[in-house]
């Protein structure tokens, strides 16, 4: 029988050259990536805010913030999985990273289904502890259900792009996804102009376009089985305890912290929704504006956490350090240039979701909140770069439960109910909290113990 063990020739060395060029050669086609992922939701609402309206849209946003939260698991441990595979590849490990590979698709995809029937049973009751409009919970209700059927191809997409991004390739994901967005954007156009299916027809296109994009890289793995060092047989998909543990070690807290935040904005859509369906559809904007920039955070942050893991696995400090500040200085950029638009052109960016008079008449108590979000995402991924790059389960945890419940939650409600500052205040509350993961990762880096931990 042949040992399988990834070769050389198909994973990336991030721990020679130079380190911007290679930072930028990494984060590129990652952004695309994530781009165009992030384009399933953002489309969803541009159309169904074109034809539909205000209803539609606060269905999609309501819809798209449960959808996010349920993918806390995805998010987490795909992360988590990145970074073990980066460390062990920067040390040689390649056995380690067979291992992980088929513990993070058995428990994955076993947990993507669970959490899918859970939340199908349960679907009259979200929708009503989020105090959903009535106008708009018959939308809401098709757009949830649907989407919660794929799932199984989000939690797919999450294991086979973070198996390649560990291994230094980010091109591939960023191919699978282009063509699902591509796809998800003329079914979309189709199921609502022209099939009349109006919400439930922009989730069955998400849902198509998420099956597409697993199904074609899984296929591409399967074809590359070999170089990938993981041959698809049964026993592949053994989960190893030892690997497990390490596993479950750093994802839990990384998969807390996804969905601590994911939890604070469901708590904040909740308070919303009570101003009714205009304000419901105006935090559709507001999300995915911010989603938007936070592509740009997510994509330096992941590139970055695969640099300093390899870096680090390797015991190059200063290049890891190096890369950290690269991330930190890329970001503050790109928040000056999108805070340029907000400033002298706030009218055009909203009237890209919508051509209700009503949501667009109360839009420009967005634009402060959606700033401070630019520069909070900018510094967010310097500090989660290293974090995350140095496998630091706990302080993860800490900003979970700092950043995403007791200040997001804390600031918002002080600013929206204590100070009576109503939506205005539960969105500011949101943007001043992503400072957070600056703070906690300025204190970690100063402390120097980044150095020290290995995975």
């Amino acid at each position: 029988m042949k040992n399988h063990s990834p070769s050389k020739t198909m994973i990336r060395d991030l721990t020679e050259g130079p380190i911007l060029p290679l930072l930028l050669s990494f984060a590129v086609p990652l952004f695309l990536s994530n781009a165009l992922q992030a384009v399933y939701n953002l489309v969803d609402l541009i159309i169904v805010g074109n034809y539909i309206g205000g209803a539609g849209m606060s269905a999609v946003s309501i819809g798209g913030d449960i959808l996010h939260l349920l993918t806390f698991v995805a998010m987490g441990f795909s992360s988590a999985g990145q970074v073990i595979i980066a460390r062990n590849v920067g040390a040689g490990r390649l056995d380690e990273v067979k291992k992980t590979i088929g513990a993070m698709f058995s428990f994955l995809l076993g947990t993507s289904l669970v959490i899918a029937f859970l939340c199908f049973l349960l679907r009259f009751q979200i929708l009503d502890w989020l105090n959903t409009p009535d106008k708009s919970y018959a939308y809401t209700l098709d757009y949830t259900v649907t989407c919660i059927f794929g799932l199984f191809f989000i939690y797919g997409y999450n294991i086979v792009s973070a198996i390649l991004r560990g291994m230094g390739d980010s091109r591939r994901p960023f191919v699978f996804i282009a063509i699902a967005a591509l796809l998800n954007m003329i079914l979309d156009v189709v199921f609502i102009k022209y099939c009349g299916m109006e919400v439930f027809g922009a989730a069955l296109a998400t849902v198509i376009g998420q099956g597409v994009s697993f199904i074609s890289a899984l296929i591409y793995l399967y074809h590359r089985r070999e170089s990938f060092g993981f041959d698809f047989r049964p026993a592949s998909f053994h989960i190893e305890a030892q690997t497990f543990t390490r596993l479950i070690a750093l994802g839990i807290p990384m998969a807390i912290q996804s969905a601590a935040i994911s939890f604070s904005k469901i708590v904040l859509m909740a308070w919303i929704n009570l101003s009714g369906v205009d304000y419901s559809a105006l935090a559709g904007v507001f999300n995915k504006v911010n989603t938007m920039c936070g592509v740009i955070s997510q994509s330096f942050t992941t590139s970055g956490s695969s640099m300093v893991g390899q870096n680090l696995g390797a015991g190059r400090f200063e290049r890891a350090r190096k890369t950290v500040f690269s991330v930190l200085s890329i970001g503050l950029g790109f928040a000056a240039i999108f805070t340029m638009i907000m400033l002298f052109a706030p009218d055009f960016v909203y009237s890209l979701f919508t051509k209700d008079p009503a949501v667009l008449e109360i839009a420009g108590i967005l634009t402060l909140p959606i700033i401070l979000n630019f520069f909070g995402a900018a510094t967010r991924s310097g500090a989660f770069a290293l974090i995350n790059g140095s496998g630091r389960p706990k302080i993860n945890l800490a900003i979970a439960i700092i950043d995403g419940v007791m200040a997001r939650i804390g600031l918002a409600a002080l600013f929206g109910f204590a100070l009576e500052m109503g939506c205005y205040g539960f969105w500011m509350g949101d943007a001043l909290a992503g400072f957070m993961p600056l703070i906690i990762g300025t204190i970690f880096y100063l402390s120097g113990s980044w150095k020290k931990r290995k995975i």
